[in-house]
């Protein structure tokens, strides 16, 4: 039995015990997940439906059909500009009554729906979010070897970027550094909008990278992530240009503090909110609690951000192979900002770090 093929079954396994008669599943990244196929259609119909007849079909645009009969799923049905997806869809069901209908209600649009309670009627449909969701939470074997490459490929990606640094440079030429790397080293492209920040810049999280050019004194922050093989990476580091003042080294040996309180406080059978708390706690009792703006984390594999979200209201278990950035933060306006960043996975016996450049203050010199 393939990896595909088991994760089929659990879902079939699912749909008999809450009785889901049709279960269609949209969203690309699931689709990726339970079939091998990676397509973003954009406003084209791609659809996985699985009934409790054990019947599957596999809905894809018709300019995708060469790349879906590569996965070697067994029953393809291609969508044209000029088809009805639903006629599509009634032909491939047959005649109803199709019993109970599961969807994911988080990437389901209102008008998709609309047109799915031709065949469905008006029924209240059975969310599918929980079940994918819970699945895709552990990695197992394969894809912890796939996200480690990726990982790699994210580590090269910012040294090259660290090593490019001159004063004079734009954000945006550190940018071309950063993506040419990743995608010379087998990466399909970035799994984010790449973001490096200097200076000033350095204390906006998510930033949009621009015209600024880097100055001595500057913070240089880094975060960016490879997609390789359909998985993500995700690492920050932050650099100081040419001289480091006080401030400034506090507040980054206070980041690198956090950083390794949240690593220290994952472990298997713990709730997720210690992770949090742990790195906010080093932050608050360094008085820089209030510019600690965000979540320590979120998941990771598949897409950059999913299940499940590492703030520190988070009762949920960890578990092995729940894989997570941990990524603590302090940004002061007009001093700039360091955020210290790393993707983990949880084992048996502790955590694994897949990113791996160092992470000590490093003085750029110019």
């Amino acid at each position: 039995m393939s990896i595909y093929e088991a994760r089929l079954a659990r879902i079939r396994e699912w749909m008999q015990v809450e009785n889901v008669g049709v279960l269609l599943v949209t969203s690309p990244p699931n689709v990726y997940y339970l079939t091998g196929f990676d397509c973003h259609p954009h406003e084209r119909f791609m659809a996985l439906c699985l009934t409790d007849k054990g019947e599957q079909a596999l809905f894809v645009p018709k300019l995708e059909k060469e790349e879906a009969q590569k996965t070697g799923f067994a029953n393809i049905v291609t969508v044209s500009d000029t088809d009805d997806p639903m006629q599509k869809l009634r032909e491939t069901l047959g005649d109803g009554p199709y019993g109970t209908l599961a969807v994911e209600k988080q990437h389901m649009t209102v008008a998709r729906y609309e047109q799915l309670q031709t065949l469905f009627g008006d029924g209240k449909a059975a969310a599918a979010e929980d079940l994918l969701l819970g699945m895709r939470l552990r990695k197992d074997r394969a894809e912890a070897a796939i996200m480690r490459k990726a990982a790699e490929i994210a580590d090269k990606a910012v040294e090259a970027g660290i090593a490019a640094i001159a004063i004079g440079k734009t954000e945006q030429e550190l940018v071309a550094v950063v993506e040419s790397t990743m995608m010379a080293l087998g990466a399909s492209g970035p799994s984010f909008t790449t973001i490096v920040l200097a200076g000033e810049k350095s204390a906006l999280p998510h930033g949009s990278p621009g015209g600024r050019t880097i100055q001595k004194g500057d913070f240089v922050l880094f975060d960016l992530g490879a997609l390789y093989e359909g998985y993500c990476s995700d690492i920050t580091r932050t650099v100081v240009v040419g001289v480091v003042s006080d401030e400034q080294r506090k507040i980054y040996e206070t980041v690198l503090a956090a950083n390794l309180a949240g690593i220290a406080a994952t472990q298997a059978g713990r709730p997720a909110k210690e992770v949090d708390q742990a790195a906010r706690q080093v932050i608050e009792a360094a008085g820089y609690g209030e510019f600690f703006t965000h979540r320590v984390g979120h998941g990771l594999g598949i897409e950059i951000h999913e299940f499940p979200s590492m703030h520190g209201n988070n009762e949920q278990e960890m578990v092995p192979g729940m894989a997570f950035t941990i990524e603590p933060g302090i940004y002061v306006p007009g001093v700039g900002g360091v955020r210290i960043e790393d993707d983990v996975i949880v084992t048996e016996d502790g955590v694994e770090i897949l990113t791996s450049y160092p992470k000590d203050l490093q003085i750029i010199p110019v």
